[in-house]
């Protein structure tokens, strides 16, 4: 069964203060009609990754890449470096080097895929953690209990930091923990 992407969704603090948060369209808009003083640093919610957001892009999805692959299917092509053994292996695949990879890739993600939502959702609010309480008493601590997967004690050692950012942490956190100890 094809995997379903939910649109995506960004979060933009300034300071410890969340100021916006949804699509690229809704983000921009409330930057728009706020004047901050400080720096605004945007999140993309599924990676935790930092972006900015182009005023002239303000779509729910970032534009269509050009280039080799199918993109009216979706494929992109990027470049993958292996040793020489996996590439006599992919070689003797009797559906080709793709198509290899891809049934390879789909097992993976079949294998855990709750596993793999919330290692992915640890990893995404890490970088958020990072970049808005890096410096705020707890962090190692904080650190530690996220990737020892103890809900409990992450919640106890965030519990004293500014409320938007602990509440977004334990939003993007969703089910990252083990069931009943969500934070």
């Amino acid at each position: 069964m094809p995997a379903v992407h939910a649109p995506r969704s960004y979060t933009a603090f300034a300071g410890a203060r969340r100021i916006a948060s949804g699509s690229a369209r809704e983000v921009l808009q409330r930057l728009g009609e706020l004047a901050c003083a400080g720096p605004v640093l945007v999140f993309d919610d599924a990676t935790g990754a930092q972006v900015e957001l182009d005023p002239r892009l303000a779509a729910d999805d970032p534009p269509a890449r050009a280039g080799p692959g199918r993109p009216k299917l979706g494929v992109v092509s990027r470049e993958v470096s292996l040793l020489p053994r996996h590439w006599e292996w992919l070689e003797q695949q009797p559906s080709g080097i793709s198509a290899a990879l891809r049934r390879l890739v789909e097992e993976a993600i079949r294998r855990a895929p709750d596993a793999e939502r919330a290692r992915l959702a640890r990893e995404a609010a890490h970088r958020v953690m990072t970049a808005l309480a890096g410096d705020l008493p707890g962090y190692e601590e904080a650190a530690r209990a996220l990737f020892a997967r103890d809900a409990g004690r992450f919640a106890q050692t965030t519990r004293r930091w500014p409320a938007d950012i602990r509440d977004h942490l334990a939003h993007m956190l969703g089910h990252a923990f083990p069931p009943g100890d969500d934070p």
